[in-house]
């Protein structure tokens, strides 16, 4: 049987339509609903439909009378407080296309990306770097929230399939990519509220992420709201170990966030009372089975985990209603169309690795990456987009995760997964966390190694005979170096090239 899943034809996008009319269709029918709550150890900041729809059409009013062109490029330079969304969707709504960027980039990073991006606008927070951008004018904080009072644009409507806003991606390359995504991306991403999320209309979801990320920008904000819920975000400084308190206190129904964030929640090793959760949610990276299982201990419920990326977000799930098989993420979401291709094009056989692919007909795939034609036919063979991750599907079509197919490693001709060895060597009682990567011992000589956080050393003969009971002989690692902390990026995800390139795998 070949690794090909049709799960049925997605709903269609309505015509004309617009990203942010549909975010925010709720307030015409709940006005006085609770849409938004910035929470913290104080009083929460608290935004009802009605007044977050009003800041955003005033925001867009504001806009549309500086006479920026359709489909001008805005880039945020923002934090996590409510002036982002209120800044993304008001762009939108008034046609023009939002370019959310991470508050921690340098300025010699985000002038870099200003130069490929070439925006009309900026809008920014204090104390955040801002590009060396020529004449492009720089709005300040103080007059974006004047905004909010102009009046109203109406939700400029269009073609579904026209830019509504652009991520940048650096890539498991490290090199920043725009990744441009159509108004239909949001409809999309109804797939996922069955299917991954089990959203309900009243539900109070947190999430812990960055607004500029992909993941936090769909299921913390755009998704509650396009369904009814409400947006639990923490304030600004609220630390890892505040937030079971904060979810408790607030009633939260579904919390969303990385691993790495979960095992900071963990740390404690206290049991969490979280009466109102009915599950949790993970995506960014792959979800480590001893996190799991002590989130399950300590809290009685589930984590959920997604595969996506920031071209497609997520596709294949766990559900409250279909929980992955053990070991695997779980199977395409409803109205997804799937692959695991090989070398030659085609569907492998189940149980064979292979790349995930997804079909163009997605309405959750990204139009393209910004003024990089070339780039993007690379991504496709025939009508399948290759994510670049390494799976395998089984015979009830529950997907595997390998590893990013530039991070499988090479023992003896043999490929390896990343995934497969950090999960054997997180099993140690004294290993917080760990990653694997292919490091070069000499010119021409790669072996494998293992980084690790650990409270002290641990002696090799240890590592060695705890691996030699988990992992063939190939798969075992040549070298261990524990570290502080492990590199990551912005989103929290683990930086395997940095551990390859870094001082941190010297003295070999």
């Amino acid at each position: 049987m070949r690794t090909e899943i049709d799960t049925g034809p997605p709903a269609s996008c309505p015509a004309p339509f617009n990203l942010a009319a549909h975010v925010l269709a709720r307030a015409s029918h709940h006005p006085d609903r609770i849409a938004l709550q910035i929470i913290g150890p104080q009083q929460a900041e608290r935004w009802s439909y009605a007044r977050l729809e009003a800041a955003v059409r005033g925001t867009a009013g504001a806009l549309a009378a500086m006479g920026l062109a359709p489909g001008a490029r805005v880039l945020l330079r923002l934090g996590n407080s409510v002036d982002f969304p209120v800044a993304f969707l008001g762009c939108i709504t008034a046609g023009l296309v939002p370019v959310p960027s991470s508050a921690q980039l340098t300025a010699a990073e985000v002038t870099a990306m200003a130069r490929g991006l070439a925006p009309a606008l900026i809008l920014a927070a204090p104390g955040i770097a801002l590009p060396d951008a020529g004449d492009t004018p720089v709005i300040g904080l103080d007059t974006l929230r004047g905004w909010r009072d102009h009046p109203p644009a109406d939700y400029l409507m269009g073609a579904p399939e026209r830019a509504a806003f652009i991520i940048y991606s650096s890539g498991s390359g490290g090199t920043p990519r725009g990744v441009v995504h159509a108004h239909r991306a949001v409809w999309a991403r109804r797939m996922m509220w069955d299917d991954w999320y089990g959203l309900r209309p009243g539900d109070r979801i947190m999430h812990a992420g960055a607004f500029n990320w992909t993941y936090t920008l769909g299921t913390g904000l755009l998704d509650p709201w396009a369904a009814g819920g409400t947006a639990l975000v923490p304030a600004e400084g609220v630390p890892p170990e505040r937030l079971a308190r904060l979810m408790r206190r607030h009633d939260v129904t579904i919390f969303a966030s990385s691993p790495g964030l979960y095992r900071k929640i963990l740390k404690s090793g206290e049991r969490l009372d979280l009466p109102r959760l009915r599950h949790a949610l993970s995506a960014g990276e792959k979800l480590p089975e001893t996190t799991r299982t002590a989130w399950r201990a300590a809290t009685g419920r589930e984590i959920h985990e997604a595969l996506g990326m920031s071209e497609c977000s997520t596709f294949v799930s766990g559900a409250p209603d279909r929980p992955a098989p053990e070991g695997t993420v779980g199977h395409a979401q409803t109205g997804r169309r799937i692959a695991v291709i090989g070398a030659d094009g085609r569907p492998v056989a189940r149980g064979v690795p292979g790349t995930l692919a997804v079909h163009r007909r997605d309405p959750g795939l990204f139009l393209g990456y910004l003024d990089a034609p070339a780039e993007t036919a690379a991504r496709f063979s025939g009508d399948w987009f290759l994510t670049g991750d390494s799976v395998t599907m089984a015979q009830d079509g529950a997907i595997t995760y390998l590893g990013r197919e530039d991070d499988m490693m090479n023992a003896g001709g043999l490929r390896v997964s990343p995934v497969e060895v950090e999960a054997a060597l997180g099993a140690h009682p004294e290993i917080v966390e760990c990653a694997a990567c292919e490091i070069a011992v000499k010119p021409d000589v790669q072996v494998i190694a293992a980084f690790y956080v650990a409270a002290r050393e641990i002696p090799r003969d240890e590592l060695d005979a705890f691996a030699a009971a988990r992992l063939a002989r190939y798969k075992r690692p040549r070298i261990y170096r524990r570290l502080a902390r492990l590199p990551r990026g912005a989103n929290n995800k683990i930086l395997r090239r940095a551990l390859r390139a870094g001082p941190e795998a010297e003295g070999r």
